[in-house]
């Protein structure tokens, strides 16, 4: 498996050949921070064009066929309409928190997002408390939506963003509870050590079987809810709120809503691929020496990014096959089953490692 720390190694020579090392280190910022912005939008376009297409196969439509091939710059006409949108001031709104909340909501998208481990030496935020990062940065983004709903001054829109910020701190209490339970398992909370791991041990849903796999099923249903998608899109609910939290947002500020609801998708698929499904590593089948070595030459980015898609996937299908829930159904779901299986399996857990029952 490559590791990408020489390609940085090498970078962060180059640049103190001839520049100071203060110097060099602003240098590196500014092309970690141009490498994450690049990457968050070309996966933002991936994934609205790809949702598209999966939304019109389960209606047994064609989806966007127009513009491109297969539709393919639709989502690129879409992009450069927004960009041109004029931003509408409403005249009721409480102007600087209006303005501030989605800028809250893309920052706290944007910090979660650089935490994903890409590659084995590509991870641009890795702290030994990685986990714990990237709980504190996405609660970020709840803030923004609250702050949307009430400085709005509309009734739709302070009722999404109540329903918002009950359902993601709800849904919260799972999320943390099952990586809990994978932290039991691998004994760390550094996102490049939880990947190094299952290069060396196998991934953890095999590693940790039934509690594991329980794990991965409610964490794939909270992180539905956590995004607001379907069957959990309460705070959006267009027969009932129009557009919820952000009905008076307009141009590029409904924009960066739009934007990082697509990337929390991913970004709650690119966790869920690396603390269960091996992040970067490959898959190896022990005995089989000759297609574990052949699995090593594809890349690790590779891995990472066709499991996040493929997790992806396995979301969609879950906002195409079922009908939206309640509030009431949406939070029972929640307090009375989610959460109890999340204690129950993380017990389990723990008596597993402690019996050296886990593979």
């Amino acid at each position: 498996m490559f590791d990408f720390k020489v390609v940085t190694n090498w970078i962060d020579t180059l640049l103190l050949s001839f520049l100071p090392g203060w110097a060099a280190t602003l240098v590196e910022c500014v092309l970690v921070a141009l490498a994450i912005i690049t990457l968050y939008a070309v996966f933002a376009i991936i994934l609205i064009y790809m949702e598209r297409k999966i939304c019109a196969f389960f209606q047994c439509r064609l989806g966007p066929n127009r513009v491109g091939k297969w539709g393919s710059i639709q989502v690129l006409a879409d992009v450069l309409k927004m960009l041109t949108k004029e931003i509408i001031d409403m005249k009721n709104v409480d102007r600087l928190l209006h303005k501030m909340a989605p800028f809250l909501v893309i920052v706290a998208s944007m910090l979660t997002f650089a935490c994903l481990p890409w590659n084995k030496g590509a991870e641009v935020l890795d702290f030994n408390i990685g986990i714990f990062f990237f709980l504190a940065a996405g609660s970020i983004g709840v803030v923004g939506i609250l702050l949307a709903g009430w400085s709005s001054n509309n009734k739709y829109a302070l009722i999404g963003a109540m329903r918002s910020g009950a359902q993601i701190i709800s849904y919260e209490v799972s999320i943390g509870l099952v990586m809990l339970t994978m932290i039991v398992l691998t004994g760390t909370m550094s996102f490049s050590e939880i990947c190094q791991q299952q290069a060396d041990l196998g991934w953890n849903i095999f590693r940790g079987h039934i509690p594991a796999v329980l794990c991965f099923i409610i964490y794939l249903i909270a992180g539905n809810a956590e995004c607001n998608r379907g069957p959990f899109d309460m705070p959006e609910a267009e027969s009932e709120l129009t557009a919820g939290y952000h009905v008076e947002y307009s141009g590029m500020h409904f924009g960066f809503y739009y934007l990082a609801e697509y990337l929390n998708l991913f970004i709650c698929a690119g966790i869920a691929s690396t603390i269960f499904l091996g992040g970067w590593a490959p898959f190896h089948i022990p005995g089989l020496e000759g297609f574990n070595h052949v699995m090593d030459y594809i890349p690790g980015a590779v891995w990472m990014v066709g499991k996040t898609f493929f997790v992806v996937f396995l979301l969609m299908w879950i906002r195409w096959t079922f009908p939206r829930l309640r509030i009431d159904q949406l939070l029972a779901l929640e307090w009375k089953y989610l959460m109890p299986m999340s204690l129950v399996l993380l017990v389990l857990m723990a008596v597993c490692v402690s019996l050296g029952l886990t593979f």
